[in-house]
Order: structure tokens, then C-alpha cells, then sequence
């Protein structure tokens, strides 16, 4: 599969290309990144043909969406698909300091958790400031969920439902000032239940779909190609583990995963595959993916993830995760290996 193909979501009519540029970078997620590195990444991943950025208000706490603005001001707006993240009002705060909420060099404005339609209406008219934009292609809701938000869940779930945050999303969508409404999450069981709220175009869904784990395929990823709603996929290498940093949900790997990754890695050996190639293109086999996001650091590191998903893997391999239990048995497998 070529990065730069364009894949359409089912009910919005927008497009996204194969691979998407995630933008938590130029927020300076854990060490600093320059403006000229934000912008040349920009670039490198434009001439690399990638079309779909996606940011949010929390990534650097303003400082990734004004450097995505900046990047693409230049670009021809309908050359470009462009998502960020509402449900956190950025409020003003002096004492902001480096390495809050690992962020390097955050900018001095402090994250309250806002669902509600005035929260969500808010949220958007600040990013189109940031981002220079008039119209956002695709707001996800950001970080709803009981993993997330604990016992204040309830409260804040009352927010999108009661509060009118869902209805907010669906303004939005019917006054053409968006073309998709979604959910960024890391939980799909919280997106099961949007699900049932409302009608939604695009789930971005980081690290339950993913070489490593498949707890969302039955209760989510099916449930979303009969509904015709696109699943992005983020987190393909659960925090890093599956690329080699040791890192998983953003701490470090207890010792079952690092046992399973342990597995994954030798069989890659023996079929002489890169991990992160494999765990790159799995995701896709499932017909409910339209695109996966990822990060990047450099244009030679986006250049990497570029020729994984571009690498020819052979179905053998894939076939012998199955009969290795390394994955669900349900799951669909690349290159139409059953």
C-alpha cells in the first residue's frame, strides 16, 4: 500500500490518504521541537504526498495547532484533509511550566475539560483561530472515557449527552462548517457508546487495533462497517513497544507484553520483517480502516514509516501469526490471506 493513496470515508464524502501526519510532534511531546523542524516535518511529509494532518488544542497546549496553521497556510485549502480535537478549552496560566503533561515547551495556557455545547462550540471557533482556517475538515471528540476521566466520567458523558456536546457535533456537520464529526479516543468501549448516540463519521481509535492487541474488533471495528463509520487508526505501535522503545500505553511494558512482543519479533525474524512494517499494515486489512496516523520526529524518521507500509510482506507470514496465536482468530489478514 502506497502512503499517499487517497481512501474515502464512507459517509462524509472526505478523503484521507492512506498514511496521515499526526502532529502531537510539534507540541513538543516530551523533548522540544523547533518551529523550522515542525515546518520542514510539514514538508517532507507534503512532497511525500500525505494529505491528512491531524492535531488538537492539548498538543503543546496550543503550540502544535498555531505550527500546523502556519505550515499549511500556504496550501491549497481543498488540496488537504485537516482534523483537531475539541471537548478541552485552553485557558490562560502563567505558571505553565516545561514538561507539564510531557510537554517540552508548552505555551502558557492550561486545559479544562469542556463537553458541553457551549464547550464544543467554543473549542472549535478557538482552533479555527489558531489553525487560520475557516472550516475544519473533522473534529473528534478528545479523550472522553472512564480510562480517561475516572469516576468523573458520568459527569462528563452527561456533558455530550444532556449538555448537548453531541448536538453541538451535530451543527456543526449540518451547517457545512465541518465535513466529519468523530471521536479521538484510546477506550473503544466509550466509542461503542457513542455509537449509540449518535451518527458519527470517523472514529481515531489509538492502540486497541493494533498488531500487539484486538479488544476492539467484534464490539467496535465490525460495528463501525455496518454503520459506514471510517476508523483512523492511531497508536499502531502501542506507544513505541512495537517500534522498539519499550514503552507501552505510555509507560513502560509490563512484563506480558514485552513477553508477546518477544514472540511477535521472532517471527518477524524468521520471515525477515520488520516489526514495525508488520504492525503498520495490519491494521489496514480490516475494511472498517480508511487511515492510520503517525507521529514523526524528522523527515527521515516519517521517510521510515513511509517505506514500512510500503515493504512487501509475504502472506506466509502473516498466516503463521494466526497458527502462532498471535492474533485474534477473527481478524481479517493483509493481502486477502484468509
Amino acid at each position: 500500500m502506497k502512503a499517499s493513496e487517497k481512501r474515502n470515508l464512507p459517509r462524509s464524502g472526505l478523503s484521507m490518504t492512506a498514511l496521515g501526519l499526526g502532529c502531537s510532534q510539534f507540541g513538543g511531546l516530551y523533548r522540544p521541537m523547533a518551529a523550522a523542524e515542525a515546518a520542514a516535518l510539514a514538508d517532507a511529509a507534503w512532497s511525500a504526498g500525505l494529505r491528512y494532518f491531524d492535531t488538537a488544542p492539548y498538543y503543546g497546549y496550543t503550540l502544535s495547532e498555531r505550527r500546523v496553521g502556519h505550515a499549511l497556510g500556504a496550501r491549497e485549502r481543498s488540496a488537504y484533509t485537516l482534523s483537531t480535537k475539541v471537548g478541552r478549552l485552553m485557558r490562560p496560566d502563567a505558571s505553565v511550566k516545561p514538561g507539564d503533561d510531557g510537554w517540552a515547551e508548552p505555551l502558557p495556557f492550561r486545559p479544562v475539560y469542556d463537553y458541553t455545547y457551549d464547550g464544543i462550540m467554543r473549542s472549535y471557533e478557538d482552533s479555527q483561530q489558531r489553525l487560520g482556517l475557516a472550516q475544519i475538515d473533522v473534529i473528534y471528540v478528545h479523550d472522553i472515557g472512564r480510562m480517561t476521566h475516572g469516576g468523573q466520567h458520568a459527569h462528563y458523558w452527561t456533558q455530550l449527552t444532556d449538555g448537548g456536546g453531541f448536538r453541538a457535533l451535530l451543527a456543526l456537520r449540518s451547517s457545512g462548517e465541518v465535513g466529519g464529526i468523530g471521536l479521538g479516543v484510546n477506550e473503544w468501549e466509550v466509542a461503542a457508546d457513542a455509537l449509540n448516540e449518535v451518527e458519527l463519521d470517523a472514529i481515531m481509535l489509538a492502540g486497541r487495533y493494533t498488531l500487539l492487541e484486538q479488544t476492539a474488533l467484534e464490539p467496535l471495528l465490525d460495528v463501525c462497517v455496518r454503520l459506514k463509520t471510517a476508523i483512523v487508526v492511531g497508536g499502531v505501535f502501542n506507544s513505541g513497544v512495537l517500534a522498539g522503545n519499550g514503552k507501552f500505553n505510555y509507560a513502560d511494558a509490563p512484563a506480558e507484553v514485552v513477553e508477546r512482543v518477544s514472540r511477535l519479533s521472532a517471527l518477524c525474524e524468521r520471515f525477515e520483517v520488520p516489526l514495525p512494517a508488520a504492525a503498520l499494515q495490519f491494521p489496514f486489512a480490516h475494511p472498517a480502516v480508511v487511515s492510520c496516523v503517525v507521529g514523526a520526529r524528522s523527515a527521515s524518521q516519517l521517510q521510515q514509516n513511509i517505506a514500512w507500509l510500503d515493504q512487501s510482506i509475504p502472506a506466509d507470514f502473516w498466516a503463521a501469526l494466526r497458527s502462532g496465536n498471535l492474533i485474534d482468530a477473527q481478524v481479517p489478514l493483509p493481502e486477502g490471506h484468509a
